[in-house]
């Protein structure tokens, strides 16, 4: 295992062996997650500091430089910041983790159990209680697509908090909109309804062809813009499905368009 080589893109790697397990720096981190600031993974780290366990980062002495700690994450550990981050290279990198887990370090990702997921669980069951017109399977296929999962016992047991808070965001948007009079609901709205339109056709764009573009150009910005986008594309399907959900098959405002999402990402 000391021999062994990781580098994620045109990052490579200089894992540290500490309690026999691969950890990797936060400064590396941050690099690879496509930061420009080499504290941003440190900076992530404070904000969401009660999720980690001691099995995932630890503070261990600086050998280049006396009483200063270089803070080290487990590949578990960086998979939990790859959930935090909000780059565009998140979702790759959270992929690769898992297959080096996986594959090359010999520690299989196992599935979570039912007690595991209950907070999840329990998540879900509030948001479909709260919306009224999403159905369980329509609220299950929102957090699959969040976390790139094709079932939730494969959402790692570290990022089940992460799960939760994502879903306790969902009631709070879907509420918002799902309570108010008939004619204040936001799909509605000539202005929404373009949004509702647009958004995804030009995700499909920059995903498929802007992006990629970018980054063979190596653009700094090529992760900004795919983040950018992948949040307003999640608001803009979310806007589709609660129109649907509410009988809305197309868009009336604009010569009756049908409803369409982009599920790509």
């Amino acid at each position: 295992m000391t021999s062994l080589t990781l580098s994620f893109n045109e990052v490579k790697f200089n894992p540290v062996q500490h309690e026999q397990q691969i950890w990797l720096t936060a400064s590396e981190l941050s690099k690879a997650l496509g930061y420009k600031q080499t504290d941003a993974v440190s900076k992530v780290y404070n904000r969401n500091s009660d999720e980690f366990t001691a099995n995932m980062t630890q503070l261990i002495d600086n050998p280049h430089t006396p009483n200063l700690g270089v803070r080290i994450f487990s590949l578990r550990g960086c998979h939990l910041v790859a959930m935090f981050a909000r780059t565009g290279i998140a979702k790759s990198f959270r992929k690769w983790v898992l297959d080096i887990l996986d594959k090359e370090v010999g520690q299989p990702v196992a599935k979570t159990h039912k007690a595991e997921r209950e907070p999840l669980t329990n998540a879900v069951n509030l948001l479909v209680a709260k919306t009224k017109h999403l159905n369980y399977s329509d609220a299950y296929k929102l957090v699959h697509q969040r976390f790139n999962v094709k079932h939730i016992d494969e959402i790692p047991y570290d990022a089940i908090p992460v799960a939760v808070e994502y879903v306790h965001h969902l009631i709070v948007l879907f509420s918002n909109q799902t309570n108010q009079p008939e004619s204040l609901k936001p799909w509605q709205d000539q202005n929404v309804q373009f949004l509702m339109w647009y958004v995804p056709k030009l995700a499909k764009i920059i995903k498929n062809d802007i992006y990629p573009a970018l980054t063979l150009l190596r653009s700094e910005l090529s992760g900004q813009v795919i983040a950018i986008t992948h949040e307003a594309l999640c608001h803009a399907n979310l806007l589709n499905r609660i129109a649907l959900k509410n009988g809305m098959t197309h868009y009336t405002k604009l010569g009756g368009q049908p409803l369409h999402t982009f599920n790509g990402f």
